[in-house]
Protein backbone atom coordinates (compact mmCIF):
# COMPACT_ATOMS: atom_id res chain seq x y z
CA UNK A 1 0.00 0.00 0.00
CA UNK A 2 1.19 3.55 -0.62
CA UNK A 3 0.92 6.50 1.66
CA UNK A 4 2.02 9.12 -0.73
CA UNK A 5 -1.49 10.54 -0.78
CA UNK A 6 -1.87 10.62 3.01
CA UNK A 7 -1.93 13.72 4.74
CA UNK A 8 -1.05 12.57 7.96
CA UNK A 9 2.14 13.34 9.63
CA UNK A 10 4.02 11.56 11.73
CA UNK A 11 7.35 12.33 13.53
CA UNK A 12 11.17 10.58 13.07
CA UNK A 13 14.16 10.35 14.25
CA UNK A 14 17.36 8.72 12.76
CA UNK A 15 19.80 7.78 16.08
CA UNK A 16 23.10 7.70 15.28
CA UNK A 17 25.87 7.41 17.80
CA UNK A 18 26.86 11.07 16.80
CA UNK A 19 24.06 12.60 16.30
CA UNK A 20 20.14 12.74 16.66
CA UNK A 21 18.55 13.49 13.44
CA UNK A 22 14.89 14.64 13.72
CA UNK A 23 12.11 15.69 11.11
CA UNK A 24 8.36 14.73 10.13
CA UNK A 25 6.97 13.00 7.10
CA UNK A 26 3.65 13.92 5.42
CA UNK A 27 2.64 11.73 2.05
CA UNK A 28 5.99 10.04 1.81
CA UNK A 29 8.00 13.30 2.25
CA UNK A 30 10.20 14.67 4.96
CA UNK A 31 8.60 18.26 5.51
CA UNK A 32 11.04 20.09 7.47
CA UNK A 33 14.56 20.52 7.49
CA UNK A 34 16.67 18.39 9.79
CA UNK A 35 16.62 18.83 13.28
CA UNK A 36 20.27 17.88 14.81
CA UNK A 37 20.98 17.41 17.89
CA UNK A 38 24.21 15.34 19.88
CA UNK A 39 23.26 12.33 20.71
CA UNK A 40 26.12 12.24 23.43
CA UNK A 41 25.41 12.41 26.89
CA UNK A 42 27.11 11.35 30.37
CA UNK A 43 23.77 10.13 32.11
CA UNK A 44 20.66 8.51 30.64
CA UNK A 45 18.33 11.36 31.90
CA UNK A 46 20.28 13.51 29.38
CA UNK A 47 20.48 11.74 26.40
CA UNK A 48 16.41 11.03 27.19
CA UNK A 49 15.94 15.01 27.64
CA UNK A 50 17.46 15.63 23.92
CA UNK A 51 15.21 12.92 22.19
CA UNK A 52 12.02 15.05 24.08
CA UNK A 53 14.01 18.07 23.11
CA UNK A 54 13.93 17.04 19.58
CA UNK A 55 10.58 16.19 19.06
CA UNK A 56 9.31 18.93 20.76
CA UNK A 57 11.23 21.23 18.14
CA UNK A 58 9.61 19.32 15.63
CA UNK A 59 5.61 19.03 16.69
CA UNK A 60 6.12 23.38 17.39
CA UNK A 61 7.13 23.05 13.25
CA UNK A 62 4.16 21.41 12.45
CA UNK A 63 0.88 23.42 10.82
CA UNK A 64 -0.90 20.18 12.07
CA UNK A 65 -0.69 17.62 14.38
CA UNK A 66 1.10 14.60 14.66
CA UNK A 67 -0.65 11.39 14.67
CA UNK A 68 2.31 9.07 15.88
CA UNK A 69 5.88 9.10 16.70
CA UNK A 70 8.08 6.53 14.42
CA UNK A 71 11.91 6.07 14.29
CA UNK A 72 14.78 3.42 14.13
CA UNK A 73 17.10 2.76 17.02
CA UNK A 74 19.93 0.74 17.64
CA UNK A 75 19.40 -2.81 18.95
CA UNK A 76 19.58 -4.95 21.04
CA UNK A 77 16.08 -4.47 22.08
CA UNK A 78 12.30 -5.74 22.48
CA UNK A 79 10.80 -3.13 19.70
CA UNK A 80 7.32 -3.90 20.02
CA UNK A 81 7.29 -2.86 23.65
CA UNK A 82 9.31 -0.11 22.69
CA UNK A 83 11.95 -0.86 25.48
CA UNK A 84 15.89 -0.23 24.55
CA UNK A 85 18.64 -2.50 25.87
CA UNK A 86 22.25 -2.25 26.19
CA UNK A 87 23.78 0.09 23.66
CA UNK A 88 27.66 -0.17 22.40
CA UNK A 89 27.07 3.38 21.15
CA UNK A 90 24.64 4.94 24.01
CA UNK A 91 26.20 3.74 27.14
CA UNK A 92 23.63 5.61 28.96
CA UNK A 93 21.27 2.62 27.79
CA UNK A 94 21.94 0.27 30.07
CA UNK A 95 19.71 -2.71 31.59
CA UNK A 96 15.99 -1.67 29.69
CA UNK A 97 15.21 1.88 28.83
CA UNK A 98 11.48 2.08 27.96
CA UNK A 99 11.67 4.90 25.35
CA UNK A 100 8.49 4.38 23.48
CA UNK A 101 5.97 4.32 26.83
CA UNK A 102 7.52 7.45 28.06
CA UNK A 103 7.89 9.27 24.86
CA UNK A 104 3.89 8.55 25.03
CA UNK A 105 3.05 9.61 27.82
CA UNK A 106 4.98 12.76 26.70
CA UNK A 107 3.61 13.74 23.64
CA UNK A 108 -0.05 11.43 23.99
CA UNK A 109 0.36 10.15 20.74
CA UNK A 110 1.37 6.27 19.66
CA UNK A 111 5.16 5.18 19.21
CA UNK A 112 6.47 3.02 17.02
CA UNK A 113 10.63 1.95 17.13
CA UNK A 114 12.12 -0.81 14.97
CA UNK A 115 15.51 -1.46 13.55
CA UNK A 116 16.96 0.48 10.43
CA UNK A 117 17.59 -2.50 8.36
CA UNK A 118 13.84 -3.56 9.05
CA UNK A 119 12.98 -0.08 7.58
CA UNK A 120 14.96 -0.18 5.44
CA UNK A 121 13.09 -2.91 3.82
CA UNK A 122 9.95 -1.34 4.55
CA UNK A 123 10.77 1.62 2.95
CA UNK A 124 12.03 -0.13 -0.67
CA UNK A 125 8.70 -2.15 -0.42
CA UNK A 126 6.15 0.52 -0.11
CA UNK A 127 7.97 2.94 -3.02
CA UNK A 128 11.21 1.47 -3.89
CA UNK A 129 12.45 -1.60 -5.67
CA UNK A 130 9.05 -3.61 -5.34
CA UNK A 131 6.89 -1.66 -6.73
CA UNK A 132 9.03 -0.30 -9.52
CA UNK A 133 9.79 -3.85 -10.81
CA UNK A 134 6.25 -4.98 -10.70
CA UNK A 135 5.32 -2.00 -12.71
CA UNK A 136 8.09 -2.89 -15.51
CA UNK A 137 7.13 -6.55 -15.35
CA UNK A 138 3.41 -5.28 -16.28
CA UNK A 139 3.95 -4.26 -19.84
CA UNK A 140 5.59 -7.60 -20.54
CA UNK A 141 3.44 -10.72 -21.11
CA UNK A 142 4.98 -12.88 -17.88
CA UNK A 143 2.06 -12.56 -15.38
CA UNK A 144 4.96 -12.98 -12.17
CA UNK A 145 4.36 -10.47 -9.16
CA UNK A 146 6.35 -9.97 -6.88
CA UNK A 147 5.25 -9.92 -3.08
CA UNK A 148 8.34 -10.76 -0.92
CA UNK A 149 10.92 -8.25 -0.50
CA UNK A 150 14.25 -9.11 1.08
CA UNK A 151 16.30 -5.53 2.35
CA UNK A 152 19.98 -5.69 3.60
CA UNK A 153 22.29 -2.89 4.26
CA UNK A 154 26.36 -2.85 3.73
CA UNK A 155 27.94 0.06 5.69
CA UNK A 156 29.43 0.02 9.45
CA UNK A 157 27.59 -3.62 9.85
CA UNK A 158 25.55 -5.37 8.01
CA UNK A 159 21.80 -5.44 8.12
CA UNK A 160 18.91 -6.96 7.45
CA UNK A 161 14.75 -6.79 7.01
CA UNK A 162 11.88 -8.84 5.45
CA UNK A 163 8.91 -8.02 3.78
CA UNK A 164 5.97 -10.20 3.09
CA UNK A 165 3.34 -9.35 1.54
CA UNK A 166 2.78 -5.85 2.87
CA UNK A 167 3.84 -6.45 6.07
CA UNK A 168 7.12 -6.41 7.90
CA UNK A 169 7.84 -9.69 9.41
CA UNK A 170 8.40 -9.02 13.03
CA UNK A 171 10.11 -11.96 14.98
CA UNK A 172 9.05 -13.27 18.57
CA UNK A 173 12.25 -11.39 20.60
CA UNK A 174 13.16 -8.63 17.81
CA UNK A 175 16.01 -10.32 16.47
CA UNK A 176 14.54 -10.67 13.06
CA UNK A 177 16.43 -10.22 9.79
CA UNK A 178 19.78 -10.47 11.77
CA UNK A 179 21.62 -11.62 8.71
CA UNK A 180 24.58 -10.30 9.97
CA UNK A 181 24.89 -13.62 12.58
CA UNK A 182 24.78 -15.97 9.46
CA UNK A 183 27.93 -17.84 9.48
CA UNK A 184 30.79 -16.42 7.09
CA UNK A 185 31.72 -18.52 4.07
CA UNK A 186 35.45 -17.60 4.42
CA UNK A 187 35.86 -17.67 7.85
CA UNK A 188 33.30 -20.02 9.42
CA UNK A 189 33.73 -19.42 13.23
CA UNK A 190 32.96 -15.83 12.20
CA UNK A 191 29.89 -13.94 11.39
CA UNK A 192 29.25 -12.76 7.62
CA UNK A 193 29.47 -9.01 8.88
CA UNK A 194 33.25 -9.39 9.08
CA UNK A 195 33.55 -9.06 5.74
CA UNK A 196 30.72 -7.75 4.87
CA UNK A 197 31.39 -4.34 6.06
CA UNK A 198 33.17 -1.03 5.68
CA UNK A 199 36.11 -2.54 8.13
CA UNK A 200 35.94 -5.76 5.96
CA UNK A 201 36.68 -4.06 3.17
CA UNK A 202 39.57 -2.10 4.45
CA UNK A 203 40.80 -4.75 6.42
CA UNK A 204 41.58 -6.80 3.17
CA UNK A 205 42.67 -3.48 1.13
CA UNK A 206 45.09 -3.02 3.89
CA UNK A 207 46.47 -6.12 4.13
CA UNK A 208 47.01 -6.62 0.62
CA UNK A 209 48.22 -3.49 0.16
CA UNK A 210 50.74 -4.11 3.64
CA UNK A 211 48.90 -0.78 5.07
CA UNK A 212 48.11 0.13 8.62
CA UNK A 213 44.67 -0.04 9.31
CA UNK A 214 45.41 3.50 10.87
CA UNK A 215 46.23 4.86 7.22
CA UNK A 216 43.68 2.88 5.22
CA UNK A 217 41.89 4.73 2.43
CA UNK A 218 38.29 5.08 3.48
CA UNK A 219 35.62 2.77 0.97
CA UNK A 220 34.45 5.57 -1.45
CA UNK A 221 38.51 5.87 -2.46
CA UNK A 222 39.01 1.95 -2.59
CA UNK A 223 36.33 2.08 -4.74
CA UNK A 224 37.39 4.60 -6.59
CA UNK A 225 40.96 2.97 -6.46
CA UNK A 226 39.37 0.02 -7.54
CA UNK A 227 37.85 1.46 -10.88
CA UNK A 228 40.96 3.44 -11.70
CA UNK A 229 39.73 6.85 -10.70
CA UNK A 230 42.01 6.90 -8.32
CA UNK A 231 46.05 6.10 -7.51
CA UNK A 232 46.38 2.81 -5.74
CA UNK A 233 46.44 -0.91 -5.12
CA UNK A 234 43.71 -2.19 -8.16
CA UNK A 235 44.11 -5.22 -7.53
CA UNK A 236 43.31 -5.21 -3.37
CA UNK A 237 40.70 -2.64 -3.97
CA UNK A 238 38.91 -5.15 -6.35
CA UNK A 239 39.79 -8.22 -4.17
CA UNK A 240 38.45 -6.11 -1.03
CA UNK A 241 34.79 -5.84 -2.63
CA UNK A 242 35.14 -9.43 -4.02
CA UNK A 243 35.67 -11.44 -1.04
CA UNK A 244 32.55 -8.48 0.33
CA UNK A 245 30.44 -9.91 -2.28
CA UNK A 246 31.31 -13.72 -1.90
CA UNK A 247 30.12 -13.51 1.89
CA UNK A 248 27.26 -11.71 1.24
CA UNK A 249 25.98 -13.40 -1.33
CA UNK A 250 26.46 -17.31 0.21
CA UNK A 251 24.64 -15.39 2.72
CA UNK A 252 21.95 -13.95 1.10
CA UNK A 253 21.60 -17.61 -0.75
CA UNK A 254 20.88 -18.80 2.43
CA UNK A 255 18.37 -15.81 3.23
CA UNK A 256 16.32 -16.19 0.30
CA UNK A 257 16.25 -19.76 0.14
CA UNK A 258 13.58 -19.12 3.10
CA UNK A 259 12.17 -15.63 1.89
CA UNK A 260 11.45 -16.38 -2.17
CA UNK A 261 12.05 -13.20 -3.01
CA UNK A 262 13.62 -9.94 -4.49
CA UNK A 263 16.64 -8.25 -2.49
CA UNK A 264 17.75 -4.82 -2.18
CA UNK A 265 20.62 -3.58 -1.33
CA UNK A 266 21.34 -0.29 0.73
CA UNK A 267 23.65 0.85 3.03
CA UNK A 268 27.09 3.25 2.73
CA UNK A 269 28.73 0.55 0.35
CA UNK A 270 25.87 0.31 -2.09
CA UNK A 271 27.32 3.44 -3.80
CA UNK A 272 30.46 0.41 -4.85
CA UNK A 273 28.36 -2.09 -6.73
CA UNK A 274 29.73 -2.28 -9.80
CA UNK A 275 32.85 -3.95 -8.26
CA UNK A 276 30.65 -6.17 -6.28
CA UNK A 277 26.91 -6.73 -7.61
CA UNK A 278 27.43 -8.96 -10.38
CA UNK A 279 29.82 -11.58 -8.18
CA UNK A 280 27.34 -11.35 -5.52
CA UNK A 281 25.04 -12.96 -8.21
CA UNK A 282 27.30 -14.91 -9.55
CA UNK A 283 27.80 -16.60 -5.83
CA UNK A 284 24.50 -17.00 -5.06
CA UNK A 285 24.22 -18.91 -8.49
CA UNK A 286 27.11 -21.43 -7.39
CA UNK A 287 26.13 -25.06 -7.30
CA UNK A 288 26.52 -27.42 -4.62
CA UNK A 289 28.72 -31.09 -5.21
CA UNK A 290 26.43 -34.01 -3.70
CA UNK A 291 27.87 -36.43 -2.22
CA UNK A 292 28.06 -38.67 -5.62
CA UNK A 293 30.06 -36.02 -7.07
CA UNK A 294 27.13 -34.60 -9.01
CA UNK A 295 26.37 -31.12 -9.37
CA UNK A 296 23.01 -29.39 -7.49
CA UNK A 297 21.60 -25.47 -7.80
CA UNK A 298 22.97 -23.57 -4.75
CA UNK A 299 19.08 -22.33 -4.63
CA UNK A 300 15.65 -23.73 -6.03
CA UNK A 301 15.71 -20.48 -8.01
CA UNK A 302 18.18 -17.99 -10.00
CA UNK A 303 19.41 -14.67 -8.90
CA UNK A 304 19.65 -11.87 -11.95
CA UNK A 305 21.66 -8.33 -11.24
CA UNK A 306 18.97 -6.08 -11.76
CA UNK A 307 21.45 -3.62 -12.41
CA UNK A 308 22.71 -5.20 -15.59
CA UNK A 309 20.04 -4.51 -18.20
CA UNK A 310 20.98 -8.00 -20.12
CA UNK A 311 20.35 -9.74 -16.97
CA UNK A 312 17.18 -7.58 -16.79
CA UNK A 313 15.70 -8.35 -20.37
CA UNK A 314 15.92 -12.39 -19.39
CA UNK A 315 14.68 -11.75 -15.35
CA UNK A 316 11.87 -9.40 -16.71
CA UNK A 317 10.49 -11.31 -20.01
CA UNK A 318 10.89 -14.81 -18.27
CA UNK A 319 9.47 -18.13 -19.77
CA UNK A 320 5.76 -17.23 -20.09
CA UNK A 321 3.30 -19.62 -22.44
CA UNK A 322 0.01 -20.74 -22.13
CA UNK A 323 -1.18 -24.12 -21.02
CA UNK A 324 -5.15 -25.36 -21.26
CA UNK A 325 -7.24 -26.19 -17.66
CA UNK A 326 -7.70 -30.25 -17.89
CA UNK A 327 -10.96 -30.85 -19.12
CA UNK A 328 -11.92 -26.94 -20.30
CA UNK A 329 -11.43 -25.04 -23.36
CA UNK A 330 -9.82 -22.25 -20.94
CA UNK A 331 -6.25 -21.75 -21.19
CA UNK A 332 -3.97 -19.61 -18.77
CA UNK A 333 -0.72 -17.95 -18.66
CA UNK A 334 2.53 -19.67 -16.80
CA UNK A 335 5.61 -18.49 -16.35
CA UNK A 336 7.93 -21.84 -14.46
CA UNK A 337 10.90 -19.84 -14.46
CA UNK A 338 11.70 -19.47 -10.83
CA UNK A 339 13.38 -16.26 -10.67
CA UNK A 340 14.64 -13.25 -8.27
CA UNK A 341 16.45 -10.20 -8.88
CA UNK A 342 18.84 -8.26 -7.10
CA UNK A 343 18.96 -4.65 -7.21
CA UNK A 344 20.31 -1.22 -5.59
CA UNK A 345 18.28 1.04 -2.97
CA UNK A 346 15.81 3.35 -5.26
CA UNK A 347 15.29 5.28 -2.82
CA UNK A 348 18.17 5.65 -0.94
CA UNK A 349 19.11 4.27 2.45
CA UNK A 350 18.32 7.36 4.75
CA UNK A 351 14.76 8.29 2.52
CA UNK A 352 13.94 4.69 2.73
CA UNK A 353 14.09 4.86 6.06
CA UNK A 354 12.47 7.75 6.79
CA UNK A 355 9.89 6.50 4.23
CA UNK A 356 9.79 2.47 5.98
CA UNK A 357 8.89 4.25 9.90
CA UNK A 358 6.26 6.63 8.10
CA UNK A 359 4.19 3.83 6.28
CA UNK A 360 5.18 1.29 9.54
CA UNK A 361 3.07 3.91 11.88
CA UNK A 362 0.44 4.23 9.29
CA UNK A 363 -0.31 0.62 8.68
CA UNK A 364 -0.08 0.05 12.70
CA UNK A 365 -2.68 2.51 13.14
CA UNK A 366 -4.99 1.57 10.34
CA UNK A 367 -4.65 -2.39 11.17
CA UNK A 368 -5.10 -1.69 15.03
Amino acid sequence: MRYNNDKRVVMTLDAGGTNFVFNAVQAEQEILDPIRIPSEGSTLEIVLNKIIQGFSEVKAKLQVSPVAISFCFPGPAEYELGIIGDLENLPAFRGGVALGPMLEEKFGIPVFINNDGDLFAFGEAISGLLPEINERIKSSSSPKTYRNLLGVTFGTGFGGGIVSRGHLFMGDNSAQGEINRLRNKLHTNASAEENVSIRGVKRIYCRESKLDFNTCPEPREIYEIGMGLREGNKEAAIMAFHRLAEVAGDTIANATSLVDGLVVIGGGLAGAHPLFLQRLVDEMNTNYTTVVGTALDRMEIRAFNLENEDDFKIFYEGDTREIKVPFSDKRIKYDPMKRIGVGISRLGTSKAVSIGAYAFALSKLDNA
